[in-house]
């Protein structure tokens, strides 16, 4: 029988900042950058008590918390600590899929037999978190992703929970549906309106039923209400996209503050494509209004790019096929989507001008390479003007 173990550590950016802020601990903590314009990266549990929650706008996060320590992100701190903690991670099996910079997937399987049971290893892995790095962890054991997920949820915070399989309907049935992958605020409302509301009873509801409601994610959820997850540890994890976005200091109105946005942005998010080694066959333009409404459209390319000129033109189409926007604009992000490795069927160009930046882009990557980030970059973008909070995303 598998031995799934999945390890999340607690208010991770928190924890980490209270290391050099003993003073802190136990109290209302938040990290994120200062001002309304932002928004929460992590959250005491103190903090999320009074409803805090990561992601959340700062300003929203600061009416329930008045009292809370508002600190500045540590740039590359929580980085370091990650390695630290994945390479804990990978003294104790090989098996290990990380999915975040502070969680992660490990089959400790083959690791029994010297280290003990599951139970003794999730004891062990946290007992060396809190003792070399001084950070709390919770970790759900079960015989499957799904469940050991839901059993670290379960123990958080800085706990650990085993659900043995005989055990794992038993465990899984006494939980409200939203605690299901894929139940999302649209597919609750769907399953509110078929009278379920908890595991047990969407595992009782046939499956074609569900099926004929919900598609192939009705049977992705009588699957998980079952307990049948036969997902494999996946040690190298494909990005699937490659994004990064921008909040402004001010919403912003005109459209040449937002395309000299775009233009940065697309350069970001070229240059990790060409670091990846890797091309997109679409490029998506999201946009967040002043009201916090948010759409996003997107565009399949004619053949797959990495280029930066290339990005920020198809984004800049799919802007202006907008038309008039109906309010000023607070963030606008790029992603990268369908990547596939560069290189494998280019269609070459017959205008030798997009060939020319290609080229001028792979120099600024080796300049880059051998200079502080930041160093060189196009005329276009000396002026820092109004751009605001940026951060990048991959998946």
């Amino acid at each position: 029988m598998r031995a799934i173990l999945h390890v999340d550590m607690d208010a991770f950016f928190v924890s980490v900042e209270l290391l050099t802020r003993p003073e802190l601990v136990g109290q209302e903590v938040i990290v994120g950058h200062p001002g309304d314009r932002s928004v929460v990266l992590s959250a005491s549990y103190e903090c999320r008590a009074r409803g805090v929650k990561s992601a959340m706008p700062m300003s929203q996060a600061v009416r329930l918390a008045p009292r809370a320590t508002v600190i500045g992100p540590t740039h590359g701190l929580y980085s370091k600590y990650s390695e630290r903690i994945m390479g804990i991670f990978h003294e104790v099996t090989p098996l290990v899929e990380q999915l975040s910079v502070d969680e992660a997937f490990l089959d400790v399987t083959g690791s029994m037999r010297r280290l003990g049971s599951p139970k003794s290893i999730g004891e062990l892995i946290r007992l060396r978190l809190r003792s070399e790095l001084g950070l709390p962890a919770s970790v759900g054991i079960a015989s499957s992703k799904f469940v050991a997920k839901v059993a670290s949820t379960a123990a958080k915070p800085d706990g650990m929970l085993v659900i043995r399989p005989e055990k794992t309907l038993q465990f899984l049935h006494t939980l409200p549906v939203k605690a299901l992958w894929g139940v999302g605020a649209k597919t609750a409302e769907v399953l509110r309106e078929m009278g379920i509301s908890t595991v047990a009873q969407l595992a009782q509801t046939p499956e074609n039923t569900l099926k004929k409601r919900l598609g192939a994610t009705g049977t992705h959820l009588y699957d998980l209400a079952w307990g049948r997850d036969v997902r494999e540890i996946e040690t190298e994890r494909e990005e699937k996209s490659i994004g990064a976005e921008s909040t402004f200091a001010v919403d912003v109105q005109d459209d040449e503050t937002v395309k000299l946005e775009i233009l940065r942005l697309a350069h970001r998010v070229a240059t990790r494509l060409r670091q990846s080694g890797k091309e997109a066959s679409t490029i998506a333009l999201k946009l967040r209004y002043e009201d916090f409404s948010t759409l996003s459209r997107s565009r399949t390319l004619g053949t797959p790019d990495n280029a930066a000129g290339v990005l920020a033109a198809t984004a800049e189409g799919l802007l202006e096929k907008l038309g008039p926007r109906p309010m000023a604009v607070r963030l606008v992000g790029i992603r990268a989507e369908k990547l596939r490795d560069a290189g494998t069927g280019m269609q070459l160009s017959i205008d030798p001008r997009e060939d020319n930046w290609r080229q001028a882009e792979a120099a600024m990557d080796l300049i880059r390479s051998k200079f502080p980030a930041g160093a060189l970059r196009p005329a276009s973008l000396l002026d820092t003007g109004a751009h605001g909070q940026a951060e990048d995303s991959g998946e």
